[in-house]
Parts: C-alpha cells; structure tokens; sequence
C-alpha cells in the first residue's frame, strides 16, 4: 500500500465538479483507493458521494491511500489532481 498526504487547492474545495473528476480518475485507475480527511474514516475515493461527504475544504488536509501495482504512479495523478484548482479553468 502506498499512502500520501496532500492539500486541497481547489478555490472551493472538493465539492461536486472536482469530487466527479477525482473519483472517475479513482475508478478508473483500477486500484482500491480510500480518501480520508483528518482524523476521520477512510472513504472510497472511486465514489463521489463518499468523496463529498468528507467536506474537504480549500487548504484541507487529506490521505489517499492505493493498494495494488503502479500504486505510486496513482498517487501521483491523483495527488496532481488535488493539488490542481480545477475552479480556476
């Protein structure tokens, strides 16, 4: 397993549109990949539901971890897309 944290740019956090693009990209990656925000329980990161329940705001902290092969290569793009303000294009 490999596990990163990273910060939220999103000007508005990870409300509908940046949650609909990290979680297709979560599914689509093949792995099983959680998302937890603080302290709190690790969510499916391939589900948007679960991703907007965490209320992940700009500036917000929070950890992916992905298990399988190329679990690095996964984290990199979806660390690359968290850290990307998906509101500003």
């Amino acid at each position: 397993m490999a596990t990163r944290t990273v910060t939220i740019a999103s000007s508005h956090g990870l409300h509908a549109r940046p949650a609909k693009l990290f979680s297709e990209a979560a599914k689509n990656s093949g792995q099983t990949v959680t998302i937890a925000k603080g302290d709190g329980a690790p969510v499916n990161a391939a589900s948007i539901l679960g991703v907007i329940s965490l209320g992940a705001n700009t500036g917000d902290e929070v950890t992916l971890n992905v298990e399988g092969e190329n679990a690095e290569g996964v984290l990199d793009q979806l660390t690359t897309m968290l850290e990307t303000d998906t509101d500003a294009e």
